[in-house]
Order: C-alpha cells, then structure tokens, then sequence
C-alpha cells in the first residue's frame, strides 16, 4: 500500500502541476486591478508615486521609470527602494516589489507650475508564471499651492497611454506615447497571407495598415502536417533601422513585405500542410500588440528532393528547427529570437488578457512518439540495439563491483547454469519493473528518464546501505547464514537463488546511471511505443546485461575455463569489498549534492549503526542472549532513521543549473539569446549521479584543450544538472531524442539544427565538431 500511495500521490502532484501549466493569460484580472498606480506630492520639490499591489503579484525595479511630460517641473534621478532580489528566467538577477511601491521624483517646480504631468512606466508578473506587458500612464498631481489637478477619468485618477493587457510575450516593444487614433484590431492592423510559390518555395506577405509596423526579429514560421517537407532560412527584404524602446536597434517594415522562404525536401511529392506564422507589431507612437499567430492552408505542388548542398546552405542562417510539436521552425534572422518561435497565447489572440512568457514544461506522448520515429527504430532494430547496449552495460564501471562479485561466485561453486538462470531471472525483472515504473510516472505527466530512481533521495540512501553492507560482508565483518546478521551479505554472497536473484537486482539499479552506447535510440523506441513492444526493449536490455553468465552457465567450455576454488578467493573477497566502499562513497556524495551535508552526516550515523549491528549480531553469532540480540536488532532497526530523516531534508537551494566561469546556465531562452549573438554554443546536460557524465568530464570537457578548442570557435559552455527532476531540461531531452543523460549539443554559429554527440567523447570528436559549427 505503501508504493501505491505514493503513486496516487505523484499522480496527483501531476495533475496539480498540468493544471498550473495550464493557466491561460485570460484567466488573470485586468492589469490595472492588479498594479493601481496613484501620485502625490508632499511639497513643491518632491512627488511621490505610489503602486498598490496585489498579493501573488509583483513589480520588477529595473522596469519601473518615470519621468515629466509636461509641466515646469526639473526632475532629479528617481529615488526606488531596494527591492528584493531574484533570480528571474527571462531578466537574470533582478529586484522585485510586493505589496506596495514608492518611487520618489525630486526636483524643483518652476514658480508658475500648479500641476505636473508625469509619464510612468512599470511591469510585473504573477506568481503562477504569467507576465503582463509593460505598461504606460499618464498622471498629473496638483502641487501644493497651486490649482486643483485636471478631473480624474473613470480609471481611477489616470490617463492610459498604450494601455494593453494583451497576451503574449511578456516582452513588448515600441509605443512612444499616446496616439490620436484608437488602435484598430489585429486583423485589421496586420494582414498576413502565403501561397506555395512552387514546389520549392513559399511566398510569405506582411501588409500593415497605414501608422502600423511590423518586427523582422520577432517572427518565426513553422510548417505543420507535411512530414519530410521543412522550413529553410527566410529571404527578408530590406527593411527599415528603427530604434525601439524596449529592444534597441530593431529592423521593422512599415510598409508591405514579401518573403520568401525556400522548402527543404527529402521527398517530391505534392503535401498539403499548414503555415503558422507568429510575429508582432505596434501602432506608431502607440500601443505594442502582444505576438500574433496566424495559420494558414496551403497546397504545396510537386517539387524536386533538396540536395545536401542546397540543405546545407539553407543551414547557414537560421533555419528548419524542431518545436514541441514536431513542426519545422523557420526563425528570423540576425537579433531577436532567432532559434525559437515568439510566444503566443492562442491561434486568436486578442487584445485582452495578461502576457506569458512560459516554456513548454514537458512534452506529450504523441510528440515523443513523433520524434523517436525520426530516429532508426524499428522494433527489430530497436531490440538488437537494446542487446548491444545490455552487453555494453557490463563493461561500464557502475556495473563492474557487482559483477565481479558474481563472477566470484561462480568460481566458488557449483550448478552454474541454475545460478546464472536465477541471476538473469533478477536482471530481467528489475529491468521490467525500471522501466514499467518510468513509462508509468511520464504516462501521468512526470518529467522522468532513464535513471530516474537515483534522482530520488530515498532510493540513493537506500542504495549506500546495501553496498555498504555487502562491503561490511566482504571485509568479514559478519559472515553468510545467520539470521539478520547474514542478510546483508545473503543478499549477493550465498549460494542459492536468493542471492543470485538480488545480485541481478543490485546490477540494474546501479547500471541505471550509465547509459552504454546503443542504448539512447532503444530507449527512445521504447518511451514512445505501445507499452508490450516497450516492455519488450526493456527485456532485451536484460539479456544483454546478464548475457556473459548466461554463456557462463550454459556453455561447459567456457565454465571450465573458470580458475578453481582455492585460498586466493579469500584474497579476492576482501580486495573486492574496497570498490563497493568506494561505490558508497560516490552514491553518498550524489545524496549530498541533491539534499545538502546534513543528509550526508544523517546517513553516515546510519551506516555507523548499521557497521555496529553487524558486528554485534556476529559475535553474538553462537551464544545464547536474547536481550543482548534484541538490543543489536533494535541498533539495526535505529539505522532507518537517519535514511527517513535525510530524506526529508529540503534539497539545498542550488539551480538546476550552475554558472561557472567557464560556463553558463542552461535554459531555452539563454540558448536562444545566445544563438542570436552569433556564439557556437556547446550544451552539456548532465548529472552528479551520471558515471559516462563524470567521466567525459574529467578526461575531456574540463580540461584546457577542450576551453582552448571552444575559445578559438569563439563559443559558450552551456551546462543543465539534471541530477534531480527538472521538466525543462527532460523537455530538452526529448526534444533530441534522448530519455537519459548524458546529452552533448553543438549549435553552429549560424544557425541551424544543432549536431549531437556520442555520449563518449573524445578531445579530437569535439575539435571537429566545434570547427564544422564555428564556419
């Protein structure tokens, strides 16, 4: 019941979190119900403006202006309060306001000035992740002395000027104050057509009404429905420099604009498929609409295949992306956002409602089913991959103290074809149950992989007593065959089907952390199929792993190949029990990095506990004192403790990504920015619980070629911790195809798909691949 309910409850944490996830910009009250702005003026040569905020909403300082448009008033620098600061996805460090602000304007009024009129500007966010554009307003205090201030309108004391709660981005452009004219709807303010040139070309028009301007750089295009057939760089036509408010030196097009965007094809036949195109635009000298989207049907006829140079050279700019639905992406050139798609809030988005600047958290099963039939999976090669991998994961070094303890035993013993039947039986089932578990849990929304139980504390504490014990066992701290004092080593040592079962267990769990070449396309086959064929991977994954003593087993030849019994195997067993110490050891810094020092203190008191109950259960091995092995059982027993205590300690307050000075935090809209500037950007996800992670890491990544070989392709380190769940950086996973780290992504300099990795890397792999994206 135990397991179950906590199923129930991640079940229910998943629909919690769905729910937020879909919180739309509507569902937020009006923007000036929220964020009530009034002003004051103390004495003639200080005026106070003053926000009222509403709780779950917040101000940022760096948003927050005001300045005079009329009246003879010289104002001073304005005076904000220290805010409280935060580390905000889209600004970085930041400072934010809660509850109320006071901004105060000194200056010094002009004899004849009775009124001010100020012009104020601000932006804040709600807790639920929802961001409302900036804003603009217009407020004339009456100063002290002088004649009462102009009547208030109905919005209580204040003149909007640009006033849009539109969704959206929670970044938008350009307004330069008011404007004579109301703004027209979008659909009258921005047209937006496309017709199929030809086979091998779109012809794409923004025709803006007249006082109206639309972004180049806050556009992107994506083709739905027509697999095989994607987006190449956009040809914009020359538009117009124009400095903007929000986002510097900008290009914009005030009149009609004809694009056309060249196809890539890998096949000649004629699709009918679906243009979306979201962009963004502003009324000259007003408001700034939030990004638009508009779909529209197109008829694409016959074409001819695109060759690899022709693909090529339309992946010099940006290009043919993948979103979080499959669709291929073409972004706009040069600044702005150009490897990702501008956010909307809808296909119809209007004028009303609040901004978002949100990610996509996860991706849905149909996606992940869409991108693993992109990789090389069918169900036959997907299976023999899976063997490959299997067999692989038993030369990597998480497996290898495990497996030598059953190698040992198979030289110690008899019947060996039952001990690896009974060994292959623990293998197969853990991996059913791993993998069961995982495509479970991301069935209900949670954002797991490959590996995803040593992202749990628990299970990592867990882990670190049973190596640890089997250790204790090895040194000859307590010996097989004696109640709770024989369990520990029992558990993988004895003869029988008990710890030959166990020691298939212990294997997969600590193979989980490794994933063995050929492993990352049969896992992204079995994510994405039906769960029996799934299930079928996973078992394949089981025969390799266990395959060596299968063979071992079945095979007399190579069991009589085996060294005999004799006195080095006492030799063997105490050297061996120093790599399951040094497997505690790893497993114990990974809980540390995942629930902080505290954790690890608790659980070395355990192990301490669990070290003195062995001995004493072991010395008391042959005597008849029952209060004495009640008093050692109940040491045993105190030993769960301190494992239930680290657990509930909070995780220490770390990013799930870390900056370095050699590196940056990963995040999509870091990466994008990033890709804008023009940098070769390097992604490294990893985690501390990922051994083929370490290991790349040590041998290659920190090392001064690799920073050399990055300098000279004048590129950026981006780095993502996956070492406990984070649905962004699984989001990313998927999104390449991967379902466990580690995942290396190199992004050329000019835009363009990145190049994934080998999850091994060498130094002259990297070189090469840095030098193709540096070009």
């Amino acid at each position: 019941m135990t397991w179950l309910s906590r199923l129930l409850a991640l079940g229910l944490l998943s629909l919690a979190c769905a729910a937020q996830a879909q919180i739309r910009p509507q569902d937020l009250p009006p923007v000036d119900e929220v964020f009530v702005p009034s002003v004051s003026a103390p004495s003639r040569d200080r005026i106070e403006v003053n926000w009222k905020i509403a709780d779950g909403y917040y101000l940022y300082r760096h948003r927050t202006g005001v300045e005079v448009s009329a009246g003879g008033f010289t104002a001073k620098p304005l005076q904000l309060p220290k805010g409280k600061a935060y580390r905000d996805e889209f600004f970085g460090d930041v400072e934010t306001y809660r509850g109320s602000l006071t901004a105060v304007l000194p200056g010094q009024a002009g004899a004849d000035t009775d009124t001010v009129t100020l012009k104020i500007k601000y932006q804040g966010c709600a807790d639920a992740g929802i961001c409302y554009p900036p804003q603009v307003r217009s407020l004339t205090v009456n100063l002290p002395g002088g004649a009462p201030a102009p009547a208030a309108n109905d919005a209580g004391g204040f003149v909007p000027l640009g006033s849009l709660t539109g969704g959206g981005s929670s970044l938008l452009g350009g307004g330069k104050g008011a404007v004579d004219a109301a703004p027209l709807p979008q659909d009258r303010a921005f047209a937006v057509e496309a017709i199929a040139f030809d086979g091998n070309q779109l012809l794409l028009r923004f025709t803006p009404a007249r006082g109206y301007y639309v972004y180049r750089d806050r556009t992107s295009m994506a083709l739905e429905g027509a697999p095989g057939i994607g987006l190449q760089k956009p040809r914009w036509p020359k538009g117009q420099a124009y400095h903007d408010e929000h986002f510097g030196d900008v290009i914009v097009y005030f009149d009609q604009a004809e694009v056309p965007v060249p196809l890539n094809r890998e096949h000649a036949k004629a699709a009918k498929a679906t243009l979306r195109v979201t962009f963004q635009g502003c009324q000259t000298g007003g408001i700034c609409y939030p990004p638009m989207t508009r779909r529209i049907a197109l008829a694409i006829p016959a074409g001819k295949v695109t060759t690899a140079a022709e693909a090529a050279a339309g992946a010099e700019a940006p290009a043919s992306l993948s979103t979080s639905d499959g669709a291929a992406v073409a972004a706009a050139p040069d600044a702005g956002a150009a490897t990702t798609e501008a956010p909307a809030a809808s296909d119809t988005t209007t004028a009303t409602g609040a901004a978002t600047a949100e990610v996509p958290r996860t991706l849905p099963p149909e996606d992940a089913l869409r991108r693993a039939s992109r990789t090389p999976t069918s169900l036959w090669l997907a299976l023999l991959l899976a063997l490959g991998g299997g067999l692989i994961l038993n030369l990597m070094p998480c497996v290898l103290p495990v497996l030598s303890l059953k190698a040992l035993s198979l030289a110690g013993g008899d019947r060996p074809r039952a001990r690896a039947l009974w060994y292959t039986a623990g293998v197969l089932l853990s991996f059913l149950a791993v993998g069961g578990a995982a495509i479970a849990l991301r069935a209900a929304g949670q954002a797991l992989g490959w590996g995803f139980q040593l992202q749990q504390p628990l299970v990592i504490g867990v882990l670190v007593y049973v190596v640890f014990a089997v250790g204790l066992s090895l040194s000859g701290v307590f010996a097989v065959g004696y109640g709770l004092a024989g369990t520990g080593d029992g558990l993988t040592r004895r003869h029988g089907p008990a710890g030959d079962f166990f020691t298939g267990v212990l294997a997969v769990v600590v193979a989980s952390p490794c994933t063995a070449p050929f492993m990352g396309a049969a896992l992204a086959f079995a994510f994405a199929a039906p769960v029996p064929l799934a299930l079928l991977v996973f078992l394949m994954l089981g025969v390799g792993l266990a395959l060596p003593f299968l063979l071992i087993g079945f095979v007399p030849a190579l069991a009589n190949r085996l060294p005999r019994p004799g006195a080095w195997m006492e030799t063997l067993k105490k050297a061996l029990a120093f790599p399951m110490y040094l497997t505690a050891v790893w497993l114990l810094w990974v809980l540390g990095r995942q629930r902080g020092i505290d954790a690890v203190a608790l659980v070395l008191v355990g192990l301490v506990l669990l070290a003195v109950a062995a001995w004493w259960l072991q010395r008391l091995r042959w005597r008849a004192v029952p209060v004495q092995r009640a008093l050692a059982v109940l040491v045993l027993a105190s030993a769960v403790a301190p494992l239930v205590m680290a657990h509930r300690l909070p995780p220490p307050e770390r990013a799930a990504t870390v900056e370095t000075r050699d590196s940056v935090a990963f995040s999509p809209e870091r990466l994008a920015a990033l890709r804008a500037e023009g940098k070769v950007v390097f992604v490294d996800i990893t985690a501390d619980w990922c051994v083929t992670c370490k290991a790349n890491e040590k041998t290659v990544l920190d090392r001064e070629p690799f920073r050399k070989a990055l300098a000279d392709a004048n590129g950026v380190l981006m780095r993502g911790d996956w070492t406990n769940v984070d649905a962004t950086i699984t989001a990313y996973l998927e999104q390449h195809g991967a379902v466990g780290v580690p995942l290396y992504v190199v992004y050329p300099r000019n835009g363009g798909e990145g190049e994934v990795l080998p999850t091994v890397l060498t130094q002259s792999m990297i070189e090469d691949a840095l030098a193709r994206a540096a070009r």
